[in-house]
């Protein structure tokens, strides 16, 4: 066998077992050839890469009998080349057609990812709490999802089997098998993708009803339109914006949804300390009658603080817009966007809490929590364009949000497409699907507006995937040493990850069993 000069080839992304054996390369679209899994593969035969005829006597130089790439890490990517195979179906779906991400791409779609309206209701954790309790835990779960993001990161590709790990369910299939990783994190990938998406039309359709009235004065004849109608005009806009093609190509989009969410979370806490404390103003922790309801409301705080966090179901699909190789793999560069977006994040989110804790006190609204809060106490006198500015970028943001949580979906879809007739989607498929896709989510909004009433129910056996699966697949992938300290830290969170899940979930049970629902389909507020 000829000399071996040079190894570098980039670990492509599995398939599930269902899916049909791989078509032959010749089928791949012309666009993969350039894609960082096939370019630089020897079994690419391409006019650039000729074929070459395999001599009946191998030839050996003497002068080196070792390849170059035999190293501590070349010596399993070695035996790793063996072990690729070669998916041109990869280059057709939305979130691995384009792999030329960098670490700017990264921290856009991580920051937009990242900070939601769910953090508005951070003081609310803070009436039950108190101030220290309330820094503690909130600052204990930033290190600790901080620390899961940073695991999943590392798993995303692997240096001993040549395997990239697109998605986050194909991590969970691989770490915990394929029937087991599809109960465990199906349906809450599919909860925070899919329920995250209409839970966006609901609150973007609302403040564009309320950014409506703000904009038209007490003053204006104009008719207003219903509370379906605006969801409708969000989810049309949504729509549209969905069909470009795939996750880099939305990076300006997550760009814009950064900046506002940086923006009317930033205004928020600053129009609230500007103002001053709320009279009579109090800081003593809330408490229940009863033993049971102070259980429950200690819960509801965790599961605020836990809540406010977001975006690791979508970590795995960012990092899988990166090129990667031996040299250059992508957890560098993703790693890199990752810090510089949750510093800001940081920025955003104690600042809010703290603040709006300080301006409010126990007076801040269980719903809503800093909008409403920010909406009932200085209505009247915060200038109305500030109030427009803030609800203008909640609907931006909430726009945003709405693609990079919905690729996940659009990609899923466009597999089972691509699965069965082994052809990418046409552009008129795939703008059907994706309309598809977000008038299903407005029929859920308006059909079942009292959804939310089982957020803490459904958000307690989605938080897995954020706090203790990451740690269980560290475990099973890297193998740690038993009995080292990080053998220790990953069994520890992620059992207590799986116990806080738990209890979420019956706390979430509780307050649906012992306050009731209002069921109203078709009749949103």
């Amino acid at each position: 066998m000829g000399e071996v000069d040079e190894f570098s080839s980039a670990p492509i992304t599995p398939r599930p077992a269902s899916i049909a054996p791989t078509p032959p390369i010749t089928s791949a679209p012309p666009s993969q050839f350039h894609s960082p899994s096939l370019s630089r593969s020897p079994l690419l035969h391409t006019p650039d890469h000729p074929v070459v005829a395999a001599r009946k006597t191998p030839v050996i130089k003497s002068r080196n009998l070792t390849p170059r790439f035999i190293t501590p890490l070349g010596s399993p990517l070695r035996k790793a080349l063996k072990l690729t195979k070669l998916d041109p179906q990869d280059a057709w779906l939305p979130i691995t057609e384009s792999r030329n991400g960098n670490a700017y791409y990264a921290a856009f779609h991580t920051l937009c990812s990242g900070i939601g309206i769910q953090a508005l209701v951070l003081p609310v954790a803070f009436t039950i709490l108190g101030w220290t309790w309330g820094i503690i835990l909130l600052t204990l779960a930033f290190i600790w999802q901080l620390y899961t993001l940073y695991l999943l990161v590392q798993l995303h590709e692997s240096t001993e089997t040549g395997i990239r790990y697109s998605r986050y369910m194909q991590l969970a299939c691989a770490t915990f098998g394929e029937r087991t990783g599809k109960i465990l994190a199906l349906f809450p990938i599919m909860y925070l993708s899919g329920g995250t998406c209409v839970a966006l039309i609901i609150i973007g359709g609302s403040t564009c009803k309320t950014f409506f009235q703000i904009v038209c004065g007490a003053t204006c004849t104009a008719a207003p339109l219903t509370t379906v109608e605006w969801f409708l005009v969000f989810t049309c806009a949504a729509v549209l914006l969905s069909q470009l093609p795939n996750l880099n190509s939305i990076a300006g989009v997550s760009l814009i949804g950064a900046i506002t969410a940086v923006g009317y979370t930033t205004m928020i806490w600053v129009v609230s300390v500007d103002e001053g404390r709320v009279p009579n103003v109090s800081y003593n922790p809330l408490r229940a009658g009863t033993q049971i309801a102070r259980v429950s409301d200690l819960l509801n705080a965790l599961g605020i603080i836990a809540f406010a966090f977001r975006g690791h179901n979508l970590i795995l699909e960012i990092q899988a817009t990166m090129p990667s190789s031996e040299k250059n793999p992508s957890r560098v560069p993703m790693w890199t966007g990752v810090k510089f977006s949750y510093t800001l994040i940081a920025m955003c989110l104690f600042p809010l809490a703290i603040g709006g804790y300080w301006a409010y006190g126990r007076l801040i609204p269980a719903n809503g929590g800093m909008l409403s809060a920010l909406y009932g106490f200085h209505g009247q006198d915060t200038p109305q364009s500030v109030l427009g500015l803030i609800s203008l970028f909640v609907i931006i943001n909430a726009l945003s949000s709405f693609q990079i949580y919905g690729m996940p979906m659009f990609d899923d879809m466009e597999s089972n497409y691509v699965t069965r007739f082994k052809k990418p989607c046409t552009w008129w498929l795939r703008a059907i699907i994706r309309a598809m896709f977000g008038f299903g989510c407005f029929f859920i909004a308006v059909a079942i507006p009292f959804l939310g009433s089982f957020a803490g129910l459904i958000g307690g056996l989605a938080l897995p995937v954020t706090l203790a699966y990451p740690c269980f697949m560290w475990l099973k992938i890297k193998k740690p040493k038993v009995y080292s300290p990080m053998w220790f830290l990953n069994w520890g969170l992620g059992m207590l990850g799986m116990c806080l899940s738990v209890v979420l979930i019956a706390a979430g049970l509780y307050v649906v069993i012992d306050t009731g629902i209002q069921v109203s389909f078709f009749k949103p507020h």
